[in-house]
């Protein structure tokens, strides 16, 4: 089970980043304009209508992988093997401590507030 967490949170890592790298590439709305003209659209890999699609199309398909990830890894996050229980009832079932024996002497107040009477 381990080693399948592992994988999810591998692609899905690794999704992220390839994601951020493609959106950092992109352009913005504004440079759309100036490649329709032709200024930067030679300088481009892709070409001035080739690269928005592309991109776009790869970054929508990184995204998926990064939801499907996130939902598995919430999923399996969510599994609870039905052999162990809680830390807490784990602590009730520890034996409570020893009372303390009848020939102690109880302590002193710690504080002068206990001894004015009450009313």
């Amino acid at each position: 089970m381990n080693i399948v967490i592992t994988i999810i949170l591998t692609v899905q890592l690794l999704s992220a980043v390839a994601m951020i790298g493609l959106i950092l590439v992109q352009h913005g709305k504004g440079a759309d304009m100036g490649a329709a003209f032709g200024s930067g659209g030679s300088g481009s890999l892709f070409g001035a209508s080739g690269s928005a699609n592309f991109l776009s199309r790869t970054t929508a398909v990184l995204a998926t992988v990064f939801f499907v990830a996130t939902l598995a890894l919430a999923y399996f996050g969510n599994l609870r093997p039905a052999s162990s229980g809680s830390v807490l009832e784990g602590a009730a079932v520890v034996a409570p401590a020893a009372a303390p024996a009848a020939d102690m002497v109880p302590a002193a107040p710690a504080s002068g507030a206990a001894q004015i009477p009450a009313k």
